[in-house]
């Protein structure tokens, strides 16, 4: 009997995501941060082709089972890139990505197989820059990437798991069902922009950990791209590790403020104790603009992330009663 499973991640630039001088491109029009993927991927190739991620990482494995002994395994996936697209002045300008060699890699147990597979590239566009380390300077961008995991069991369960990644762009993880299930959790720009040259990645000699966060519902990401998409700019607050966005039964006009997290894991913290992690794409804060206006928990970063405000009264507050239901519910 034959048993597969997969894992797939897309990988994109949201708004934002982006510091420092290379952010001026982006402010100027000439490069763009991307729209978030959809909620499910089914066809992978459909979205390559119409250029709706930066890159892909699309993992599948099979084994082949007698009995209870797994006598054959293989891969079967592949990683995919896309392209850098421009804009100068009325002429769009797409520059080919550079793809990296997809590697693979199995390791057998008794009654299992483990696949991984890593993926990535980076853009076709020079970016000369200082980097830390030796050759102390680049040339060439710098590279993103994902390593996915799976392992398949002679009993026909499997397991997957984001087990590496750049720390750019922003990289999303879908299950064999096409469903959206986990997302990296923090973006370090800069650490990426100034250490992610070859030898500082799974083609030269290490990779890195992910910090992963679970998928916010549905009507979150609508509302989030509401907030993105409003009128006027508005401008991210930033929080270091252990700083306090919000304070349980915190009062007044401040209160009101609904967040959206842009970046980052943020600890819902109620009487002291942690309840609850929020990650990228989460409403938080809602609770205080539906009741008494007081905050009924204390909102703390986990990691270094960023937040935009918006007061509670621009929100559909229909659709703010939705999102502190769903938050219950999974509390609960």
């Amino acid at each position: 009997m034959r048993l597969e499973s997969s894992v797939t991640s897309i990988s994109w630039i949201p708004s934002e995501a982006v510091e420092g001088l290379p952010k001026l491109p982006f402010t100027l029009g000439v490069a763009h941060y991307d729209d978030p993927p959809p909620d499910r991927v089914d066809q992978i190739e459909t979205m390559h082709r119409a250029d709706l991620f930066r890159e892909a990482n699309e993992l599948r494995g099979w084994v082949e089972v007698e009995g209870e002994k797994i006598v054959d395994y293989g891969h079967a996936g592949r990683g995919r890139i896309g392209l850098t697209r421009l804009k100068l002045g009325p002429k769009d300008i797409a520059v080919p990505a550079v793809a990296m060699p997809t590697l693979q890699d199995t390791e057998v147990g008794e009654g299992w197989v483990r696949f991984t597979q890593t993926a990535g590239g980076r853009t076709g566009m020079p970016a000369p820059r200082s980097v830390r380390g030796k050759p102390y300077f680049q040339i060439n961008s710098a590279i993103a990437w994902t390593t996915l995991a799976v392992t398949i069991r002679a009993d026909g369960t499997s397991e997957y798991e984001l087990a590496g990644a750049s720390t750019f762009p922003r990289h999303w993880i879908y299950n064999s069902d096409g469903a959206l299930v986990q997302k990296s959790g923090v973006i370090d720009f800069d650490k990426w922009y100034r250490e992610a040259h070859e030898q500082n990645t799974p083609w030269g000699s290490e990779d890195s950990a992910a910090v992963v966060t679970a998928v916010e519902s549905a009507l979150e990401r609508d509302l989030s791209l509401e907030i993105m998409r409003g009128e006027g700019k508005r401008n991210p607050q930033r929080l270091s590790p252990t700083d306090l966005l919000v304070e349980q039964g915190e009062t007044g006009e401040s209160s009101n403020i609904v967040y959206l997290v842009l970046d980052g894991v943020l600890e819902v913290v109620v009487d002291g104790e942690v309840v609850g992690e929020l990650g990228p794409g989460a409403i938080v804060g809602e609770r205080a603009q539906l009741e008494d206006g007081a905050r009924t928990a204390s909102l703390r970063a986990k990691t270094a992330a960023k937040v935009i405000g918006v007061p509670g009264e621009e929100l559909n507050r229909q659709v703010l009663e939705q999102v502190a239901t769903g938050h219950n519910l999974e509390k609960r």
